[in-house]
């Protein structure tokens, strides 16, 4: 049986409570069905209110915080297939939490090691965000990452920039954390006009493109190795790469 769910977090645990309670047996979970032929029954599971928060209120009340959080970031890898994974690791969690620690369980092996990638990527984009600062004085930043990072992101620079108006802005995901004044929020964002840049910010630009030019040692050049520093997913908005 293959099923198919909204994408969203609490579709997928409307699809856990399927699962669980009605004995559903998934070969396979997909956001949106393949191209390819599908010959297995495919069951579209709807986002229901009262069944996620069921599911939500059972892993509250079984599982320690730390494994909430875990299944939480698991999410934010959206770019790769974790569903099958984290259902199965959910399940056996309600049997016996205890297990959520064995990686003997592949399973909990492999979502241990997704966490990890996510946060790697999540620790590459604090030192390769790049922000501009608009005319009135706000910072924005644009991002294209695996992973969906802008939680994350905007935790670490709410400490930073603790007085200072910004934006991070995931352009594939639509979506955007927006911080003004004391209020902040992570929005969808369906349509984005192209903020203005204040007057400082080709010369500010300028002078960081200077530096790194200046700093380069020509003999010492090595693209291959610059490239395994800085995947070119991370250029695109990097000033010193325009």
């Amino acid at each position: 049986m293959i099923l198919l769910y909204d994408s969203t977090f609490e579709g997928f645990l409307s699809l856990i409570y399927e699962v669980y309670y009605k004995k559903l047996k998934p070969t396979n979970i997909y956001k949106t069905l393949p191209n390819e032929i599908i010959f297995d029954e495919i069951k579209d599971i709807k986002t229901d209110e009262e069944n996620y928060k069921k599911v939500l209120k059972a892993i509250n009340t079984k599982f320690p915080k730390n494994i909430l959080e875990k299944i939480l970031n698991i999410f934010m890898c959206d770019s790769k297939d974790f569903e099958m994974a984290l259902l199965e690791y959910i399940v056996l969690g309600f049997k016996d939490a205890k297990q959520l620690n064995n990686i003997n369980n592949s399973c909990v092996f492999y979502l241990n090691s997704l966490e990890k990638e996510l946060f790697k990527n999540v620790h590459k984009m604090y030192a390769f965000i790049r922000f501009e600062e608009l005319e009135d004085g706000s910072l924005y930043a644009k991002l294209e990452c695996k992973f969906n990072v802008v939680y994350f992101l905007a935790k670490h620079f709410l400490k930073r920039f603790n007085n200072q108006n910004f934006i991070i802005h995931d352009i594939n995901r639509k979506l955007a954390f927006i911080k003004i004044d004391d209020n902040y929020s992570l929005q969808e964002v369906a349509f984005f006009e192209e903020p203005n840049k204040s007057q400082n910010e080709d010369k500010f630009q300028k002078l960081w493109k200077s530096f790194f030019t200046g700093v380069t040692i020509k003999e010492r050049i090595n693209p291959k190795l610059q490239t395994q520093l800085v995947p070119l997913i991370y250029r695109t908005y990097m000033t010193e790469f325009f």
